[in-house]
């Protein structure tokens, strides 16, 4: 064998291991990207910064290699990264949306020995990445949504729960009350009393009274008093309901504004509890507004819906509060202003109207309830 064939061999040999070494460390570096992948306790900026730092050693020049990588608006950088204009990309694609794109770049340096260019291995590479990242991200949604579904469904499965012990308690307690209203009027009604005691039997029956109503929201809530429905109009039912709350508006500072639809159709509802969720709505609106502030009252006639909004500015609540509002003796208030069933009431009535509620807030710009009543229930 001549040494030219030599040369070439042992050339041939130099390059296979070359090339070798090359796949072993682009293998290397998508088995860590799956390795960080499957963290559980890894969040997604983590797990994107933990691939973009692993990347640029998978490259054939790693020591000149850079990573950056967006996500939906948010950036990751390896470690010294710099922008050149020798550079691969590939876009991040979820569920056929671009999400994002990753990008590699090489930076030459001055009488570097061999030329700097990306290799087609390279590029294969920075689009399996691509993809690998667009599985977390689909992952990581599918986890997110189911998440949220049992968190709706252990909410549902709580309403339930206590909407059958609130009808039993109810119950239990509407018999005794009725008696201890009774044998006080009774006892009112004596000629021989003081006017201490006769304050003290007024006492016991405006007690009995406000007992009466907390145990009537309790079957409203748990579904024993099914709506009496007529033809109503929401305009006439925020009238109604500011006529007894103006004042005390005034008294705290609270400005009040309409904008109330001229034609909004009538809807088949119960009037009573309508009334009820209006004045629910602006009592837990004034009271995030202490310090004075504007209550707002909308009314608006959508394609297939009648809507009412109810807007305050008041002190806001962030995602976390928005999730609990609705559930039953849940309150933020003090053990005076409020029993905790106001909201969920609300939510019970806007149920069994077959409607839905909306809250839109943020901690300190105000709340807006959405009342959302299908057209299906208008009377015209």
């Amino acid at each position: 064998m001549s040494s030219i064939d030599i040369s070439e061999l042992e050339q041939e040999t130099t390059d296979y291991i070359h090339q070798l070494k090359e796949r072993i460390k682009e293998l290397t570096c998508l088995y860590k990207i799956v390795d960080i992948a499957n963290k559980p306790d890894l969040s997604i900026p983590q797990i994107m910064q933990d691939i973009v730092n692993i990347i640029p050693l998978a490259m054939q020049f790693p020591e000149i290699a850079c990573t950056q990588l967006q996500i939906n608006g948010d950036y990751f950088y390896s470690q010294g990264f710099q922008n050149s204009q020798l550079s691969l990309s590939s876009e991040i694609i979820v569920n056929n949306i671009t999400r994002g794109v990753l990008e590699v770049f090489y930076h030459p340096l001055p009488n570097y020995s061999v030329p700097v260019i990306f290799l087609i291995e390279e590029e294969k590479l920075i689009k399996t990445i691509s993809q690998q990242i667009a599985l977390v991200l689909e992952r990581k949604q599918v986890e997110e949504a189911n998440a949220k579904l049992q968190e709706q469904l252990r909410h549902a499965d709580r309403l339930a729960t206590i909407g059958q012990l609130a009808a039993g308690i109810a119950h239990e307690i509407n018999e005794p009350l009725g008696t201890i209203l009774g044998f006080a009027e009774l006892i009112g009604n004596s000629e021989d009393l003081d006017v201490t005691t006769q304050n003290d039997i007024k006492k016991i029956v405006n007690a009995t009274l406000h007992a009466r109503e907390v145990v009537r929201k309790l079957m409203l809530f748990s579904r024993q008093m099914p709506p009496k429905k007529s033809l109503i109009n929401l305009n006439q039912i925020i009238e109604d309901g500011l006529y007894f709350l103006e004042n005390r508006c005034i008294k705290q500072g609270i400005k009040i504004f309409k904008e109330l639809s001229a034609d909004l159709p009538d809807i088949v509802a119960d009037a009573g509890q309508m009334h009820q969720v209006m004045v629910n709505l602006a009592v837990n609106a004034m009271q995030a507004m202490p310090t004075g502030g504007s209550l707002t009252f909308k009314t608006e006639k959508k394609e297939n819906s009648i809507e009412m909004q109810i807007m305050d500015t008041g002190i806001g609540m962030d995602k976390e509060l928005i999730k609990k509002i609705f559930i039953p003796f849940f309150t933020t208030k003090d053990i005076h202003e409020g029993t905790g069933l106001g909201l969920s009431v609300v939510h019970g009535i806007i149920n069994s109207h077959n409607g839905r509620i909306e809250v839109e807030s943020n901690p300190g710009t105000g709340s807006v309830f959405r009342i959302i009543l299908r057209m299906e229930h208008a009377g015209k």
